[in-house]
């Protein structure tokens, strides 16, 4: 047998309650694949007893006395403590009773009793490995029934079932407050530094650029006349403009975004690796059930809040949506420990992170509904209908928390507010499909040649020097950028003013250099504009700034520092689709008689390009992401443009039809493909006319290492565990009869093992193990070791028959890790997550070995 699932151990049936003894044959006790006993006695029992002390294991007794708040990196850094910690706790407990009877009281749901779980450490799982969703979740059944039970008992029970029941809401309500907190700070530090690069508010040098004009009210375009302002020549006593001034600002600006990224990519690679890149990748395989220990831990989240302020200060062409998605999951991973309903439970803690995902994208964009949205469509992996409930209200109070903190400086909390609610007419339906179908090809083009280039760094020695390459890539964004008042500005700001619309005189913004005139039509004189000098210069300044944004994009998202990719997308797009506003509005102004434009030109300036530019950039976001649903509603809610839904959904399906023919996968799974991340996509089908024999491990001539019943002494077991390194053994009847009676977990075993040579006197390497309720006939050797409630007595099991087609759709839909082959009843090999993902791989012609597992 292969490596039972290559990155499985964890999660052991400690969980289930200790059957008692029952004076039945072993052997009769497990004649089919599916161990269906004869007597009640022999099968495990699900139901709660009247008292703790007769349930083992449980979802509260895994990490007993560590504090409640111990996040993921703490726990993971220590093991060895951890064992110590546990030895010492365990020498009060009687010597005999360790794996004999239960021990009364030994254990209540809430970690009040005193006297520990037998074997700590069981039910957990290792860095790397998959959690198993139906132990995880049949544990929790469990344990609320036994909850529910306990209530009729005293009124304390009661009190303590209705805090059970409420603890989900509460944690989801302190998620949403802490999300919304950080993502004020996140915002009010990176606007404070990004204008640092530009000057300083002497007056109040806390305050941001736009807080110290506040009472002039310029807009970004002003440079005059804010006299509370200064820029860096003028604090040298330079003048504001003139050849010296401009070189002086040119190289604090690149000196500023050097410290800046400097900073980021050092803080990161000394205190916490995994802050870097977006996260969503990461989070889509970790809510899978994939446990990569630290990922969400409390340094992650304090290094990638503080490496996002100053990366996103540095100017680099990346945006802070992704990240904040990692941010509010490191939050949801950190409370969720304060519940051990859920700090315990790794398939109920991902219930809380879907809903702290949804809190990210909600505080990312002040969207609540899209962040919901998104982390049903785009990251979950299980997704229950109270889950969609919780996340909606998570993210309904951190939009509620950011909005009381009014980072965005103006009266609404959304971050592209538009003005315009003019109908638009259904000839334009032509030019916003095709930039849905620009938007699909162009996203198609970042996707490959981004992976083009992390491959390029991953396999490179390129890869050796992360910080070298931020300083590399800083200082030219800061070269290129500087020259093109269009590149030099914020991407936020920039965004603002494509899809933000012309009023009559406004003269600031070299977008709306319009003359005004009237001209006669068929129903009268209708008011027209016609594009000046500057509209025509900034046309050709964007496209250079479309060119410039979508290299650097390529080459920064992937570096190592936090960097997202919403905002650069949807600049791309609100550029893309300004310019084609810009096109057809003078289309409009040159043809006004053309039949379909004809009735409706009856009000002034028809056509608005700056709606273009938000159907422009949610074509490009769906390009590179392939959102459709919770991207179209992310954009109505940025931009407060709900009568615009239909051209969003034009724009949002035409881009994902056209992404989808030139390249199946958007970022996100590209790059989860790309680091090799074992995530089984429910999206896709499995086409192949495979069996489950031609799967399975070992191969019909290999060796199937098993464990019998009732033959095998501790020494036997010790060596298959030395000799061989799968991560779980079938338990069967014995080697010439191989009928199945479960499935035992390395992990468990090695626990099990270790902990009764300490506590249980008489246990040596001669000692029979048995995982029965009944001894040996005669046993005149030393005491066995009895491990039956460490025994898996219902693996999920299909014959060698079934089709691949079944079985893939059984590791999705039950978020399995192994699976037992049977022949007749008798045992025939393991398949695992791992080997299903290889055979996925090698039937579509991919490499099978990219797949990362420990």
């Amino acid at each position: 047998m292969k490596k039972s699932n290559g990155h499985t151990i964890g999660a052991g049936d400690s969980d289930h309650p200790l059957a008692p003894h029952s004076k039945l044959s072993s052997y009769a006790a497990a004649t089919t694949s599916l161990t269906a006993a004869t007597d009640d006695e022999d099968m495990i029992d699900i139901t709660p007893r009247s008292s703790p002390g007769e349930l083992i294991g449980g979802p509260s007794s895994s990490y007993h006395r560590e504090t409640a708040t111990e996040s993921d990196t703490e726990r993971d850094y220590a093991p060895n403590q951890r064992t110590m910690h546990h030895h010492h706790q365990h020498q009060h407990v009687p010597t005999h009773s360790a794996f004999g009877d239960p021990m009364d009281g030994a254990l209540s749901f809430y970690g009040s009793s005193d006297v520990q779980d037998d074997i700590p450490g069981i039910g957990q799982y290792e860095d790397f490995h998959t959690i198993d969703w139906q132990r995880d979740i049949a544990r929790d059944r469990m344990r609320h029934r036994y909850i529910v039970k306990k209530r009729q008992d005293s009124l304390w029970d009661l009190i303590k079932g209705s805090i059970d029941a409420g603890s989900g809401w509460l944690c989801v309500l302190l998620v949403g407050i802490a999300a919304g907190c950080v993502a004020g700070m996140v915002d009010i530090g990176a606007s404070w530094m990004s204008d640092l690069k530009h000057g300083i508010c002497p007056a109040a040098f806390w305050f941001n650029r736009e807080q110290c004009c506040y009472p002039a009210k310029q807009s970004v375009f002003e440079e005059g006349n804010c006299s509370t302002w200064k820029t860096w020549p003028e604090i040298f006593g330079l003048s504001r403009t003139g050849t010296g001034p401009y070189i002086i600002s040119y190289i604090w600006y690149i000196l500023w975004a050097l410290l800046f990224a400097s900073l980021s990519a050092s803080l990161v690679r000394m205190f916490a690796p995994y802050a870097c890149g977006s996260g969503i990748p990461e989070i889509k395989t970790i809510l899978s059930g994939f446990i990569i220990r630290g990922y969400l831990g409390k340094w992650t989240l304090l290094i990638k809040s503080v490496g996002l302020m100053l990366s996103v200060s540095a100017g680099l062409t990346l945006g802070k949506e992704g990240p904040m998605v990692h941010i509010a999951s490191c939050i949801g991973n950190i409370f969720s420990h304060l519940f051990p309903k859920y700090g315990r439970n790794e398939a109920k803690k991902r219930e809380i992170l879907s809903a702290a995902s949804a809190a990210g994208v909600s505080v990312a964009f002040g969207a609540p509904i899209g962040g919901v949205l998104f982390s049903l469509e785009e990251v979950s992996y299980y997704f229950p209908l109270k889950t969609l409930w919780r996340s909606f209200f998570c993210a309904l109070i951190a939009a509620f928390v950011l909005r009381s903190l009014t980072p965005f400086g103006n009266e609404h909390s959304v971050l592209f507010f538009v003005e315009y609610n003019k109908p638009w007419i259904f000839f334009e339906l032509i030019p916003f499909v095709f930039l849905g179908i620009m938007g699909g090809a162009i996203g198609t083009f970042f996707i490959k040649a981004n992976l083009w280039w992390c491959r390029y760094r991953k396999f490179s020695k390129l890869g050796q020097y992360p910080v070298s390459e931020v300083l590399f890539v800083t200082l030219v964004t800061g070269i290129i950028c500087y020259p093109n008042p269009f590149t030099r500005m914020n991407m936020n700001e920039l965004i603002f003013l494509l899809v933000s619309k012309c009023s009559p005189g406004d003269m600031t913004n070299p977008l709306c250099d319009y003359k005004r005139m009237n001209i006669s039509t068929s129903t009268g004189f209708v008011e027209v504009t016609e594009p000046g000098p500057r509209v025509y210069s900034s046309i050709w300044l964007l496209v250079l700034t479309f060119v410039l944004k979508l290299a650097l994009t390529i080459f920064t998202f992937g570096i190592k520092v936090p960097s997202g990719l919403f905002i650069p997308s949807l600049l791309l797009g609100a550029i893309m689709g300004r310019i084609v506003g810009i096109g057809v509005e003078q289309f409009a102004y040159s043809y006004p008689n053309i039949w379909f434009f004809t009735g409706e030109c009856a009000d002034s300036n028809l056509i608005t390009p700056g709606l273009y530019a938000v159907v422009g950039a949610a074509a490009v976001l769906g390009g590179v992401t392939r959102m459709t649903v919770s991207l179209v509603v992310i954009m109505f809610e940025l931009t407060g443009g709900v009568r615009y839904i239909v051209p969003l959904m034009a724009a949002a399906m035409a881009s994902k039809w056209v992404g989808d023919a030139l390249g199946r996968q958007g970022i996100y799974d590209a790059h989860i493909a790309l680091n090799g991340y074992p995530f089984l996509d429910s999206k896709e089908e499995f086409a192949h006319t495979t069996l489950a024999a031609d799967v399975m491990q070992p191969k019909r001539n290999e060796t199937l290492n098993v464990i019998t019943q009732d033959s095998m002494t501790v020494d036997d077991v010790e060596n298959l565990l030395k000799e061989t390194e799968h991560n779980g053994y079938p338990v069967v009847v014995s080697r010439e009869n191989q009928y199945l009676v479960g499935f035992v977990l390395r992990r468990d075993l090695n626990l099990a093992i270790g902990n009764a040579k300490r506590l249980i006197e008489g246990i040596n390497s001669n000692s029979i193990v048995l995982f029965t309720s009944t001894q040996p006939t005669q046993n005149l050797g030393p005491q066995p070791l009895k491990l039956k409630k460490i025994l898996d007595m219902a693996p999920i099991t299909v014959t060698d028959q079934t089709p691949m087609e079944t079985v893939v759709d059984m590791f999705r839909k039950l978020g399995l890790r192994q699976t037992l082959v049977t022949h007749n009843g008798r045992l025939l090999g393991v398949i695992t997550k791992k080997d299903v993902l290889r055979h996925v791989k090698q039937m579509d012609n991919e490499d099978p070995n990219t797949v990362l597992f420990n």
